[in-house]
């Protein structure tokens, strides 16, 4: 009798790339930079090229999709601004440290910025731009760059199909299978880095008549989509960086001397050795000076001059102004807009059949942290690798998390079997 063995190796399914229910042939995108690649305070070659949009062009080419074309910045050091890099340098104590400088080089600038690209493209993110100005004639009109205010945007003139086109009219007349939609940032992102002060936020009602506009060009021809919300912008690192208690004392005759200063706390202004509130600008400050210290739940912007904290007295015997400071009724209209931004984005993805993407739950849940091909990600500014020194604009690793969020969305609502994206083969931060 003769026995035979068989031994037999499970086998693993493949994954193999689909479309599902969607067609990605001729996929286009619009938003503000984000979309655009904007990072480290500018719009740069290498990373316009790991744009989230980029990136998703990517993985849709490996389920039938076509090719993705950017209007692209051929200059490494900037368009119209230059980027930010890390370097040591020694601040007004003689301390130095590692921070963001201005990286040199030669940023293109006018006139040399507004040439036209001189070919279609598929990804119709225009940094700087709000809801409302995808749907604006005109906006890539360079006459407009001179109107006061300007009604044009430079780096949509670099690609503009006509100065009286829109963004959402020359999306639209791309002919796309499919497209994405992520807008909403700039209308409260504007005013919170200003401190409430530089800019408005956009009404609801405008967001709401702008959003359902381009929602419904873009789908008219039987084009799908998907459509993310607005992140809160205090979720960020420009907003989170510097703690509201980042005054800290050392010396008790440094906190004796400032209570004599402030009245002994007469005047609702006290302080202690360590961590401290820093003093502000308040006109309506009930103590009737001007002045109050930080609460909790308030913001100190990335942008305030570190050195005159350091060295002139700045948020202790000097009041820092308000546009350095997200205040209280300041961060409690753009929790209003947000939401009520974020509302009409859902009931639009809804209404449409588009995938959502929750963007502003992720950032919420990702400050606890993130892990992406054993790389552990977080929301802390340059060492947690998804912002870049801007501190609101995404790194290269970012983009990669952000593009990953889409394609789940994508793949859940359109049963796409769209590959993710392998978040460990792009680059973070540069460090020197």
């Amino acid at each position: 009798m003769l026995l035979v063995a068989v031994s037999c190796e499970p086998k693993l399914d493949e994954f193999v790339p689909s479309s599902g229910s969607a067609d990605f042939s001729k996929y286009v995108s619009l938003g503000n930079s984000l979309t655009a690649g904007y990072a480290d305070g500018a719009l740069y070659t290498s990373g316009q090229s790991y744009s989230y949009a980029n990136l998703i062009a990517a993985q849709m080419k490996k389920a039938g999709g076509g090719e993705f074309v950017q209007p692209v910045v051929t200059n490494e050091d900037g368009l119209l601004a230059g980027k930010l890099k890390l370097e040591i340098s020694t601040n007004c104590l003689g301390v130095s440290s590692l921070g963001p400088i201005p990286a040199g080089g030669t940023p293109t600038g006018y006139p040399a910025a507004l040439a036209p690209v001189g070919y279609a493209v598929n990804n119709f993110g225009v940094p700087g731009a709000k809801s409302y100005h995808l749907v604006a004639p005109g906006y890539g009109n360079p006459a407009g760059l001179l109107a006061i205010p300007p009604t044009a945007n430079p780096y949509f003139v670099r690609f503009a199909s006509s100065p009286t086109t829109s963004v959402l009219a020359d999306a639209f007349a791309a002919q796309p299978t499919f497209f994405s939609l992520w807008i909403g940032n700039n209308d409260v992102l504007g005013y919170s880095t200003s401190g409430g002060m530089g800019d408005v936020i956009t009404a609801p009602s405008l967001f709401t008549l702008a959003l359902n506009g381009i929602v419904a060009q873009m789908t008219s021809a039987g084009a799908k989509g998907v459509i993310a919300n607005v992140p809160n912008v205090t979720s960020v690192p420009f907003f989170t960086t510097i703690p509201y208690n980042g005054l800290v004392l050392t010396e008790q005759a440094q906190v004796d001397a400032l209570n004599a200063a402030y009245g002994n706390g007469l005047l609702g202004i006290s302080f202690q050795l360590g961590q401290n509130p820093f003093v502000i600008s308040d006109p309506s400050a009930p103590n009737g000076i001007g002045r109050r210290q930080l609460k909790q739940g308030e913001f100190v912007l990335l942008t305030l001059p570190q050195d005159s904290l350091r060295c002139a007295g700045w948020g202790s015997q000097k009041p820092i102004p308000g546009q350095y400071i997200l205040d209280e009724n300041e961060v409690a209209a753009v929790n209003v807009a947000t939401t009520a931004f974020n509302q009409v984005i859902s009931d639009l993805a809804s209404a449409n059949g588009l995938a959502l993407v929750d963007v502003n739950s992720f950032l919420v849940n990702a400050k606890s942290g993130l892990v992406y091909d054993g790389i552990r990600f977080g929301l802390t500014y340059v060492t947690g690798g998804v912002f870049s020194l801007d501190g609101i604009h995404l790194t290269p690793r970012g983009n990669a998390i952000v593009a990953n969020e889409f394609i789940k969305a994508i793949n859940s609502k359109y049963n796409a079997s769209v590959p993710l994206v392998n978040v460990g083969d792009y680059p973070g931060i540069v460090f020197p």
